[in-house]
């Protein structure tokens, strides 16, 4: 079965760094493109940064120059470095795995991470 399983949540100070990372398996992992989402309480579930499976990469807006998505296939885990962490960021963090094939979209997704940022 498919599993992404992921670590690194927790409580830290604004201005503070967590890496999150989210380890995959029953899937081939290096053809898969994967994201990092998050939700806040009354808000959407938003696209945080994504990577693609030749590493491509692209990041929300408020994140740019703050949070770097990265993978390694070897080890078939997706990262999240995050610093200059911010009470805003404050939010459950998924992992997502997605490809499309023969026009169908296979989508699996992690149980979620909670990130609290202190002021």
């Amino acid at each position: 079965q498919v599993q992404l399983v992921e670590s690194g949540g927790g409580l830290v100070q604004a201005g503070g760094s967590l890496r999150l990372s989210c380890a995959a398996s029953g899937i081939t992992f290096s053809i898969y493109a994967m994201g990092w989402y998050r939700q806040a309480p009354g808000k959407q579930r938003e696209l945080v940064a994504g990577i693609s499976s030749d590493g491509n990469t692209n990041y929300e807006d408020s994140v740019k120059g703050r949070f770097t998505i990265s993978r390694d296939n070897a080890k078939n885990t997706v990262y999240l470095q995050m610093n200059s962490l911010k009470p805003e960021d404050t939010a459950v963090y998924y992992c997502k795995a997605n490809r499309v094939r023969f026009g169908r979209s296979y989508d699996y997704w992690g149980q979620g991470t909670q990130v609290t940022v202190s002021s």
